[in-house]
């Protein structure tokens, strides 16, 4: 039997995905109240600019005052799109302190203090869910957190932001440099005009950590991740990357370690064989690589980002979160009994692809060798042209460790033969 009574929602935030997330909740209203046993009722839209049109929205419920919303006691759930770190976080906290559960697509706060965040809902009684945080429409943290709860997971691996791989991907297929690129997307409405959080990672290292938390039992806050911008990725990294049967990707990578005793979370370029299920996700697309024991392989695939895909992650969210209301129950916290070590980057083991100019002549390839030999940087394949007494070298070693590579890589760059260290990448995906 339906309760007739509303759940009343505040929505914080009225912009691409606010006003997604408001107008689904006024046209599929009934089929809302069907699944979650009661009818859900928007009582107030918290925005910065109240003269703005808002198609749909009574402008009776819009309001600059968000924390007087999230305190007028009777919000059954707060739904938090305004991002940011502040005001976004007292709003949360002020929220479960009035008694609303949150629905959040907060990646950046949620990466920063997911973990005061949890402790201030568990301490209320209340839920905290943020499916639209990390992937968009693309259901990818209820299966990490409820449907993989029995199982253990090893290795994270994706491509978790839609503008940087729209970007390699024009990049990839036209040959376009990285700027004619940007430009395109940025045309598109695929880019910011300040696209600094997502070229240079800042995006995809807040989701990685959400994802390792996650994957891994484990604290990991956005510190924690290595991260490194696809900026100086040119024209010629995917010339080689071609030459090897790769493609490019800005990859977020969480994993254990094979003694199951630490974890690592980076966000980096990376090449990856043509014959990896993520090298076929283009344009502005997302995947997830989920491996596990039991389970074995999983890929989570769809749109990223967006209006109404990020919307629809939001309203599965609310409806949980109302179900659980409705029945006196909370869903699943925050699980960090694990508490593994986070490693830090340069205990990460991984193969390189590494693009040096030399000079031309004898003895040479002899030294470079000479110099991973030292360093115990084992070599896979090297392939040299030359040129009028210039020539590049390019050096694809076997695994090893950051920072072994990275003594290796200053000690070449002592050789008096070595003009340059033209592009260094790592190879993922084996």
């Amino acid at each position: 039997m339906m309760r007739t009574r509303p759940l009343k929602v505040a929505l914080l935030g009225c912009g691409v995905v606010g006003s997604e997330v408001a107008r689904i909740m006024t046209t599929h209203a009934d089929d809302l109240a069907a699944r979650i046993g009661a009818p859900v009722e928007l009582a107030g839209v918290a925005v910065r600019r109240p003269s703005k049109v808002r198609e749909g929205i009574d402008p009776a419920l819009v309001t600059t005052d968000a924390t007087a919303l999230v305190k007028r006691g009777d919000i059954d759930v707060v739904v938090e799109v305004i991002g940011g770190i502040e005001p976004a976080r007292a709003l949360i906290t002020t929220a479960f302190e009035y008694g609303a559960s949150v629905v959040s697509a907060n990646k950046a706060l949620l990466a920063q203090d997911g973990a005061a965040l949890h402790a201030a809902a568990e301490e209320h009684g209340r839920d905290l869910y943020y499916e639209a945080a990390v992937a968009g429409a693309i259901p990818l943290i209820r299966p990490l957190r409820e449907s993989l709860a029995g199982d253990k997971v090893n290795r994270v691996l994706g491509i978790v932001n839609g503008t940087t791989n729209f970007i390699l991907d024009k990049m990839d297929s036209t040959g376009a440099g990285y700027q004619e690129a940007l430009d395109e997307a940025t045309a598109l409405g695929y880019a910011e005009a300040d696209p600094t959080a997502d070229v240079e990672g800042f995006d995809a290292a807040a989701k990685a950590a959400i994802l390792a938390g996650i994957a891994f039992h484990t604290r990991v806050r956005f510190d924690d991740v290595y991260r490194e911008g696809m900026t100086e990725v040119t024209a010629a990294d995917f010339r080689s990357a071609k030459e090897m049967g790769c493609t490019i990707k800005l990859l977020a990578i969480c994993e254990r370690s094979k003694d199951g005793a630490s974890v690592t979370a980076r966000v980096h370029p990376a090449m990856i064989p043509l014959s990896h299920p993520l090298a076929s996700v283009r344009g502005a697309y997302n995947a997830v690589f989920v491996e596990s024991d039991a389970a074995g392989q999983l890929m989570f695939y769809g749109p990223g980002a967006g209006g109404a895909p990020t919307a629809s992650a939001v309203l599965g969210d609310l409806v949980a979160v109302c179900r659980n209301r409705l029945s006196g129950s909370t869903g699943p916290g925050e699980s960090a009994y694990a508490a593994l070590t986070v490693s830090p980057m340069g205990e990460v083991v991984t193969r390189y692809h590494i693009s040096l100019d030399v000079a031309d002549k004898p003895g040479v390839l002899a030294q470079v060798a000479t110099v991973f030999a030292e360093h115990g940087v084992s070599i896979d394949t090297v392939r040299q042209q030359g040129k009028d007494g210039e020539a590049s070298l390019v050096v694809v070693t076997h695994r090893a460790s950051d920072a072994a590579l990275n003594g290796t890589v200053e000690a070449l760059r002592k050789l008096d033969t070595v003009r340059g260290v033209a592009s260094i990448m790592r190879v993922e995906g084996e």
